[in-house]
């Protein structure tokens, strides 16, 4: 994993410091979440969705499964549990030439996860004021 950012990305998940998203995100960052119907554009709202991703899924039961990573891109497959339920899904993440996440998709699976992450994301992000 020397030169991709996936190992900073890690260290972000593993501490849950939100805080070094910003040196890790392109500015023109596209993220994809599973409860967003529409793709969010940019620095500065995708480390609003990632931060609320953290806090809701970044549990002490949190840890990804299995990895596959190229030159400029993985999937990191991830395994936590809320409320009872267990939750599986991707992180496909791609990186531009100066190491910087430059897209970032989340799939969620089974449908009841979906559900639960969608109620606790929303409550998370209606504090930032971007979800009604």
């Amino acid at each position: 994993m020397n030169s991709n950012p996936i190992s900073k990305w890690h260290n972000i998940v593993r501490t849950r410091n939100a805080s070094k998203l910003t040196e890790l995100l392109a500015d023109d960052v596209v993220f994809y979440s599973p409860v967003a119907h529409t793709p969010q554009v940019g620095k500065k709202i995708t480390t609003v969705y990632l931060s609320a991703a953290i806090h809701v899924l970044g549990n002490n039961s949190f840890k990804y499964v299995r990895e596959i990573i190229g030159e400029t891109d993985a999937v990191l497959e991830f395994e936590t549990e809320i409320d009872g339920f267990t939750v599986n899904g991707v992180d496909i993440i791609r990186w531009n030439a100066e190491h910087k996440i430059s897209e970032f998709k989340v799939m969620v699976r089974p449908l009841k996860a979906i559900n639960l992450i969608h109620q606790k994301m929303g409550e998370m992000l209606q504090q930032f004021g971007i979800w009604s």
